[in-house]
């Protein structure tokens, strides 16, 4: 390269060494006078520190470039650049303008500033370095994930107008019915930094509580982050949130809004002219001023974490965050996981929660039944109808099935053995009455299926989806309606008149006034999944649902049909979220997993896993593994494996630092990198 300006970028930080400890920064010296280098270059600060858009590991650092004095008044930090790198022109961000460089051969120069407009902040930079390097990631991944893509036209669209009427009278009566909660609130309004998990009870919609919160922190002069799981959560927040706050006081800021409305909901949060965002995981980076509060609500909701390297989970963003600005915390569901557990352990939160005789009054009465009898084999026993034929006459009833279409599992008629693809061994269904089993893996069909233990050739449902499910409460109960709300076909909200509602969890919509009653069908289904948080998530996704059903004072029953000697189901019954999570803690550290430990699932080529598993690792870790996925294919030289490595939470961030290098590593030899996920929500 001859070319100035397709000279190679300077150096900022050394690379991470072999022992995993960060490299201290070395002292710059300012450049001389007259050096030829700076010829053409901005007079004031002609350097700028960027960071390219470039997700190769060994380059996981900011570079130096010379400012030309026409992009001098441009070039501010924050804003987006092109810059040439390794041959080729990228995209950055310029996180610093410096008058001195540490780089003694050429500079490169900046290329073209895209706009000026400053959309990566120097709080925003610093939880972006803390969130990768708490997943072993890369900075320019969760850039990504905190800066929406440009949208020229919105940018250049009129700045909103920022709503200067007076909040109205406030108000903190959606917290007068936990131990501590009303102080909470004042507590923020006064500018402090509480943080708290919280147990909500029903039937107060939870939206409302949290809007009082972010109402409380706007009258203190700053601003909130609420994340929510999904976007029919945020679309009822975003109604209560202008009930509570009024007009114009915050923004929705969801994936699916299209990519004008979403930049336009970040500039708003990045210039200042709005405090307040509610949104998806995506709002949990949103540049909001003068941070005051980060709220999440149902924090064991899969969804929350994000599916796109280095995977983080949206309740440990909005942590780091409290912790760099000492803003308060709210960590709220009615379900509690072992993570929001552990934050009250640790001393770090309090615990927000109602006192038993306000959860008796709030909640429904919940029951489980095994059935008796000749019904005991009956997927629906005789006390679960009775709660249904009574619930109808009243309003609405809610059937909660654990699985979508219609016989989601089959098995032999005669000796019960679970019926295999023979082709490749993975489960049959049935997608519609008469139709062939199919396979779920390979989606061969099997109209000729044998069973190869006895023969016999007919077939059973032991599992059932709710199409099945939907037409066997149809026979049941002629003459009632009978809805399905599951996976692209969601009903946001129902009447309140009788009918059946037929939903696969997180699919279930409201009812006006409450449901009645409510069936969980299947218990046994949800809780044989082989997975590390199956209790968790069952008792999480069953508590969402006796939520949305009228208080035991109003009628209101639920029915969990399963075994009542199971301390899932008790605490279901006890509607005592609180008491499971602590005793699924103490399992954890027994069992040494997530959160008791900081654990790390990494998948890759076999060989490489069987050298990276002697190390070395913080001490004590435990490895285990590598086992193989998959075997190697055509386009593949090696079999594809995954390696576990679990050490003590002190020595997360070193276990972190390890994989960084590991990771550095394979890039700097063009190798095929690993696919690292630190605290995975599933190791399935």
């Amino acid at each position: 390269m001859t070319d100035t300006h397709d000279a190679q970028p300077a150096l900022v930080q050394v690379a991470i060494p072999e022992t995993g400890e960060p490299a201290p920064a070395p002292s710059a010296s300012p450049a001389p006078d007259g050096d030829p280098r700076f010829v053409g270059a901005a007079e004031r600060l002609p350097i700028a520190r960027v960071v390219a858009d470039v997700s190769l590991a060994h380059l996981d650092r900011p570079f130096d470039y010379l400012v030309p004095a026409d992009l001098d008044e441009d070039a501010v930090p924050g804003c987006r650049v092109t810059v040439r790198f390794a041959g080729k022109q990228v995209g950055g961000f310029v996180l610093e303008r410096a008058a001195t460089t540490e780089h003694t051969g050429r500079l490169g120069r900046l290329g073209r500033v895209l706009s000026r407009e400053v959309v990566l902040r120097p709080d925003v930079v610093r939880l972006c370095r803390e969130v990768a390097d708490r997943y072993a990631g890369v900075f320019a991944d969760v850039v990504r994930l905190a800066v929406p893509p440009r949208h020229a036209r919105t940018e250049k669209k009129p700045p909103r107008e920022v709503a200067t009427d007076p909040l109205g009278p406030a108000a903190d009566d959606a917290w007068t019915a936990y131990d501590g909660g009303v102080d909470f609130v004042r507590a923020i309004a006064e500018g402090g930094g509480p943080r708290a998990v919280w147990s909500a009870v029903p039937p107060e919609p939870p939206e409302r509580a949290l809007a009082q919160a972010v109402d409380a922190t706007l009258r203190s002069g700053r601003g909130a982050v609420v994340c929510l799981p999904d976007v029919s959560d945020v679309a009822r927040a975003d109604a209560v949130f202008t009930e509570v706050l009024g007009e114009g006081r915050h923004v929705v800021l969801t994936a699916d809004l299209g990519p004008s409305a979403r930049y336009a909901a970040f500039l708003a949060l990045a210039r200042g002219q709005v405090r307040a965002v509610v949104g998806t995981r995506a709002a949990a980076f949103a540049p909001v001023h003068d941070l005051g509060l980060v709220a999440v609500w149902d924090d064991g909701d899969d969804l929350l974490a994000e599916p796109r390297a280095p995977y983080p989970h949206a309740r440990e963003v909005l942590l780091t965050r409290a912790w760099d600005a000492g803003c308060a915390v709210l960590v709220g569901g009615y379900a509690r996981t072992a993570e929001a557990q552990q934050l009250v352990d640790s001393g770090w939160c309090r615990s927000l929660t109602a006192t038993m005789t306000v959860r008796r009054a709030r909640w429904p009465r919940i029951s489980v039944d095994a059935g008796a009898g000749a019904l005991q084999a009956a997927r629906i026993p005789g006390a679960a109808f009775g709660a249904v034929r009574s619930g109808l006459a009243v309003g609405p009833v809610l059937v909660q099935v654990p699985r979508a279409g219609y016989r989601a599992a089959l098995a032999c008629q005669d000796c019960r053995t679970p019926a295999r693809c023979p082709h490749c061994t993975g489960p049959l269904s049935q997608d519609r009455p008469g139709d062939d089993p199919r396979c779920r893996w390979c989606g061969r069909t099997a109209a000729d299926w044998a069973c190869p233990e006895c023969g016999g050739r007919r077939l059973r449902a032991p599992v059932s989806g709710e199409r099945r499910t939907a037409e066997e409460l149809g026979r049941a109960f002629p003459g009632v309606r009978v809805r399905s709300s599951v996976g692209d076909a969601v009903l946001r909200s129902v009447p309140d008149e009788p009918a059946i509602v037929v939903a696969t969890p997180g699919a279930e919509p409201r009812a006006e006034g409450g449901y009645a009653a409510a069936l969980l069908l299947d218990t046994g289904v949800a809780l044989s999944r082989p997975d590390l948080r199956t209790h968790e998530e069952s008792l999480r996704r069953w508590l969402n649902a006796a939520a949305l059903v009228r208080p035991a004072a109003d009628g209101g029953q639920v029915v969990a049909v399963g075994d009542p000697g199971l301390p899932v189901l008790q605490a279901l019954v006890r509607a005592d979220p609180v008491g499971h999570a602590e005793r699924e803690l103490v399992a954890r550290r027994d069992t040494r997993l997530p959160p008791a430990v900081r654990l790390a699932a990494i998948e890759g080529e076999l060989p490489a896993l069987r050298a990276l598993a002697n190390g070395p690792w913080p001490q004590p870790a435990q490895v285990l593994g590598p086992v193989e996925l998959r075997p190697a294919d055509e386009d593949e030289e090696h079999p594809w494996g995954r390696l576990i490595v679990a050490v003590p939470r002190p020595e997360g961030a070193a276990l972190a630092r390890r994989l960084q290098v590991a990771q550095s590593e394979r890039s700097v030899r063009k190798l095929r990198p690993y696919r690292v996920a630190i605290d995975p929500q599933s190791l399935g």
